[in-house]
Order: C-alpha cells, then structure tokens, then sequence
C-alpha cells in the first residue's frame, strides 16, 4: 500500500531493433543522464536513471522522475525535449515497466504470425514489431503482427504508434476481440484457416494495478468491476486460444491484481480446454524480475461486501452477476495439475513499478471443440465451431443468453459470406482490389475505411519508376497497393507479401483500419520529370536494398548541412557529393551515409535520407523530429534559440521557409513539417490538410 501511494517512476524504453539503438542509448549515457547529476527539482533529489535490471541489453530506464516534474520543472526542459522528438519519431517509448513483459515471454521469431487481441494504444505492439524486425537487413521479416482493438477511435491511436516503426508488416484492425472473425490464406493454391504462432491476450481489465498512475481509480474502483469483466475477459482468452497454432504461445495478462480477472480466467480456460492447453514455467526467462507465484485458493466478494467461498454458497438471485467459473476448483488433483503457481503476479513494492498479472500458455493440441474441424476451410466450419462453441460454454461468466450475439456474429463471418466472397474474390483477382467496400452490415459498425487496390502487374504507372530508379528484378511489386479505386493514384504503399495473402483472402470479413507503409507520393509537377512519383522517408528504409541508380554517398559533413539548411547549393557540399549529384537528372534521390569505422568517434550506423535533386541545390524531405534525432546522434543539440549553420530549427522554422526552387510546392513542404498525408479515415487522396 506504501509502494501504491508513491506516484510511478518514469520508464523509457529504446527500439531495439533500429541501427540506431545503440547510439540513442550513448547519448542518453554520456549527455542527458550526466547533466541530471546533482540536480534538485522541488527540493527532492534527482537520482540518475537506472536500467531495468531484467529488460535485455540496457534498452529499458527508470528514474524517480514522475511525468508531472518531467513536464513542468525548467532543469528538465532539455530532457523532456529529447524525450517527446525521440518519442514521436519512434526511437524510443515511454512505456509502463509492467507493460514491457507480456513481448518479452512471448519469445518471438521474425517468421511468428502474431494477433494482438486488445492492442490499443500500442506500445506492446509496437514492441512485437521490434522482434519482427530483429534483423534489419532484411526488409520484409516473415512474420506480421494484426493488432486489433474493439474502439475505433483507439484503432487510429494505434496506427499513430505503429507508423513510428515504418514496418510493411502491421496491419490494424477494428473488431470484438471476443468475436474475431477466423481469417483464411492462400498456401499453394489451398485455402486454410490462419493458426497464429503467438496471441497477446492483454485483455480489458479494473485496473487496480494502475493506482500510482490512474489517481482515479482510488475513487471508482469497486469489486463489482471485476465481476462485470469476467466473462468478457473468458471470452476474450477462449478465442484467443481458439486461434492459436499448436506448439504456439499466448500470452494472458492484465493489469489487475483481483484473481477473479486472473486466475479465475486462467483455471477456467485451462478446465474448457481439456489438456489443450497448459500453462508454461517461465520462472528462468527474465532473470532479475521478481515476482510472486499466482495463487490458488480465494474467494469471490459482492459490491456491499459479502464474501463467497463457493458456488454452491451464492443464492439464486445473485446467479446473473456471479458465476462458477469465479471460483478456484474444487478438486485438489485437478488444481496442483493446473500448477496456477505459474502465473506471475508483479506487485509494486517488488520492484516499484504498478501492479501486474502475467499468465503464458502453451497449445498442446486443438481445443475440444474443435477436435472434429477439417484443416481445410469447409463449408460448415464456421457455423459448427459457433454452435459448438455456445453449448460447450454454458457456464461462461455471463448468463448464456449473452453468448447468442457472439454466437450469430461467428455464423455470419463465416458461412453465410464464404460462397459470395469466393465468387468476388475470383473476380477480383483479376485488379488486385480486396474486395468491394464493405457490406452494409459493417457499414453499421461504422466503418468507412476505403479498399486496399494492389497495383496490377501491367500497369503503365511502374514502368517509369522501375527504370528510374533502377530497381532490382526481385523488388515484390505485387506488394504495392494504393487506397483509391478511382481517380490518380497518390500515394504507393507496400505490405509483405504474407499479409497481402491476408488482405485478398479476407476483405469481406475483416475491417482492416490501416496497413503498410508509403515508399512513393506523386509529385503536384511530377509529369515534367522522367518519375511522377518521389520517394517518401517513411518507407526509405524498406525500399533502400531495391534501389540501385539515384544513390548520392554523403559524408557526416554533408548530412549536417543538409539537415540544418533548408536548400543547400552544391557549392556548399563535399566535392565528393558534387560530383555525384551533377550527372542527374532533376528529382528524387537516395542520400546515403556509411559509417566510417576508422574514425570511432564518427557516427557509427548508417542513414538512409530522401532527397531531391534541384536545379543547382539538394534539399532532404525528412520530418522535424527525424531532423533532430539525426543531428543529435552527431552530437549537434539544435533548440528553438541557438543557431547552428544559419538556420533556426524552431517549431514552426520548417512551415515558414521558403518554397523549394523546384516548384514541388505544397506537397513537399507539408512532408517537410511532418504532416501525415491524410487525416486518419478520410481520403489519403486527398490534398494534404492545412498546416
């Protein structure tokens, strides 16, 4: 209760996977944390940040630091400052400790299929994306990750957090996680049902573990919240498990420290399942976090505070708000074999940090009733899985009658719509459209998303841009899709070819709210150069190993200059960039920085810069904070008063420079301001929104 009153440290954590990762965490080292030696805020002293001791290899910190002295206290501007650029340019999170865990034991592999049921608003996912992209000179990992999250407005919220990783491999959904639609792919011809190797069941909860962050819930909370929540959460974990592959990982965790929202849910689910499922020892995977074992007896409290140590105890008029899955079982022989000691409870004190469950579960073979399913998507499938699924349920944490609407969702996914979407799907193949719009059923959930359209093999739009900018025979241009069926096309984005197979087998079934990255945007004078479409620095990275004419190699020199001036002439670049950039024709260029591992001190990890090639000039497109975390990696700190080079990064320094000599216009400049392209929803062909 101490630890509870005490409001919660302040933790950061680096992307791991980016090149960069090892020079923010030199800066953080050698610059920020050595100006908070010695210092007093509010006559308390600042102690310097520590790293987390079981987060793998230093890329997590706490300070003592709470967010509201971060905010306001002047000594911290220069920090605070850091930590918002770096923040929304995606090189480092602010994210609870607790909340670093359920990634972590999920053990993920490049090549893992991942669902993340309740992702919003983002940062486990985005940390499931890291591992994804463990490797970074491999542009499209195997693996994906579909986030999903119930509120639609908190879908766009976890398409902000993801884009921060530029990845080809997220797509963002908006359903009923305890309902989501069973999806199929594509394997040779064969259509088969999509088997997740990891599920993170980080499910809705009452939050009492939030309490030195969320000052509410000391007013609000009641043991009622977890009696409503419950079922939900059962139903949220069985469909989970549901969709797990065999030998595949879940991961159920809330933050709640309340065992009906914990391991009720767990024994429950392990009872349901029937040996499908048992609950894995990872005592030894995090070394150096403590915690303590789940429990395995408690009993179950009403609102006004009457206690029940067993279903047989609760009178019939309380049979709707408390249900038998809330209670430890009976048997002995069947509790020790469920080992819930196995579950991990984080409580604040331990390591001061905000309260947390973790459970992680392992899928033995299929769930009972699913034992009698064809591997190969069949006629009935859906409807006898749903069926199935609500008599083998009857004791679920609500009243059956509540299970029917989940029941006729799963029907209405997958049978009624499997024969049409098969003859859409055959004429849609053709374009490369996912699907018309949605149906009107969806269009009542409010959804009005616009479709994805691969771009066709023989369109007469990538023929230029191919030979421009010379790009490699294995560049996956069956990955390239926009989101207009009609009109110019904008704007080229680029998925995986995994989770293209995602998105043409399942357009009628799935409300996908974003995916993929923009690699190209159309240029408002495009027509006049031999391109019409200049690269985007948000997709550089993935498009990079393709691109093999319009590469300038830059020194450290140049990418200083280029990244505090708004318009560089040649004259004020390395002769060695001249001499590239003269042969050119005008347009868009790669610019390119290799480290010099001669020269240690250098920056050591290479950047990859969009540029275009003026007149007589060069200038970069690269959003503010991107500017900023690049210099700063070079040692430059630019603020809102110091001048470096002749130009004032100020905030609004890059909505008032001049128009580039090369009359881009507009469109450039937004990008330049790091306007997105399109407000979440509307139309991404849209002209780009006001600054």
């Amino acid at each position: 209760m101490g630890a509870l009153r005490e409001p919660l440290p302040a933790t950061l954590r680096i992307t791991g996977y980016k090149s960069h990762a090892k020079e923010i965490l030199h800066c953080l080292k050698n610059k920020y944390f050595k100006e908070l030696e010695d210092l007093e805020v509010d006559g308390q002293k600042v102690e310097v940040p520590q790293p987390l001791s079981w987060y793998p290899e230093e890329l997590a910190w706490h300070t003592n630091l709470s967010r509201k002295i971060l905010r306001k206290s002047p000594q911290l501007e220069r920090f605070h400052q850091f930590l918002v650029s770096e923040t929304e340019s995606g090189n480092i999170s602010r994210q609870e400790a607790v909340s670093m865990i359920p990634p972590l034991l999920l053990n993920v592999q490049p090549h893992h299929k991942i669902l993340d049921m309740c992702a919003a608003p983002g940062s486990k996912t985005t940390q499931l994306i890291e591992m994804l992209h463990a490797d970074m000179s491999v542009p499209f990992p195997e693996g994906f990750v579909i986030a999903n999250d119930v509120d639609n407005k908190r879908c766009y919220l976890l398409v902000h957090q993801a884009k921060r990783l530029s990845s080809p491999c997220i797509m963002v959904v908006n359903h009923d996680a305890s309902s989501i639609p069973r999806l199929t792919i594509d394997v040779d011809g064969r259509k088969e049902v999509l088997f997740y190797d990891r599920v993170l069941c980080d499910v809705p909860c009452s939050g009492d573990g939030t309490m030195r962050k969320n000052i509410d819930v000391w007013k609000k909370w009641t043991t009622l919240n977890s009696l409503q929540l419950h079922g939900l959460q059962l139903r949220i974990a069985t469909r989970g498990a549901e969709q797990l592959a065999e030998g595949g990982r879940m991961v159920y965790s809330t933050c709640s420290l309340n065992p009906i929202e914990d391991e009720a849910v767990i024994a429950s689910l392990l009872e349901k399942s029937e040996g499908a499922l048992e609950l894995a020892d990872v005592s030894a995977e995090l070394p150096g976090l403590k915690w303590m074992p789940g429990v395995t007896q408690w009993k179950v409290m009403t609102r006004d505070g009457q206690w029940f140590a067993d279903w047989a105890d609760v009178p019939h008029s309380r049979h709707t708000q408390i249900r038998p899955t809330m209670f430890p079982p009976k048997e002995p022989e069947k509790l020790e074999a469920m080992h819930l000691e196995r579950c991990l409870r984080i409580l604040p004190h331990h390591q001061n940090t905000g309260g947390f469950f973790v459970a992680v579960l392992v899928k033995k073979s299929s769930m009972p009733w699913n034992k009698r399913q064809p591997k190969v998507q069949g006629k009935s499938l859906e409807t006898r899985e749903a069926t199935q699924l609500s008599t083998a349920t009857p004791t679920e944490g609500k009243p059956v009658d509540a299970l029917e609407p989940e029941s006729q969702l799963v029907t209405g996914t997958g049978d009624s719509e499997i024969n049409t979407e098969n003859l859409e799907n055959n004429e849609n193949k053709k374009d490369g459209v996912c699907g018309p719009p949605p149906s009107k059923k969806m269009k009542l959930f409010g959804f009005k998303e616009d479709p994805f359209v691969f771009i066709p093999e023989d369109d007469p739009l990538f023929p230029p841009i191919e030979k421009f900018y010379g790009l490699d025979p294995s560049f996956p241009r069956m990955n390239l899709l926009t989101r207009t069926t009609e009109g110019k096309k904008r704007q080229l984005y680029m998925v995986s070819k995994e989770l293209r197979n995602v998105l043409l087998n399942n357009s009628e079934r799935m409300k996908v709210i974003n995916t993929g990255i923009k690699v190209w945007c159309r240029n408002n004078s495009g027509e006049e150069f031999d391109c019409a479409f200049r690269l985007a620095q948000e997709g550089i990275y993935t498009l990079y190993p393709f691109i093999n004419s319009r590469i300038i190699t830059i020194s450290m020199e140049d990418v200083k200059t280029l990244l505090t001036q708004e318009n560089p002439f040649f004259r004020k670049l390395s002769n060695e960039t001249y001499s590239q950039a003269k042969d050119l024709t005008k347009g868009s260029v790669v610019l390119k920085y290799e480290p010099d591992s001669a020269n240690p001190d250098a920056l050591q990890c290479p950047i990859v810069l969009c540029g275009w090639r003026g007149k007589a000039s060069i200038r970069t497109f690269v959003p503010k904070n991107e500017r900023l975390h690049y210099l700063r990696m070079m040692g430059l700190e630019v603020s809102g008063e110091k001048k470096k080079e002749g130009v004032a990064l100020t905030e609004d320094s890059t909505a008032t420079t001049e128009l580039p000599e090369d009359g881009l216009g507009e469109e450039l400049r937004a990008e330049e301001a790091g306007l997105p392209d399109a407000t979440p929803g509307c139309d991404p062909t849209a002209p780009d929104p006001p600054r």
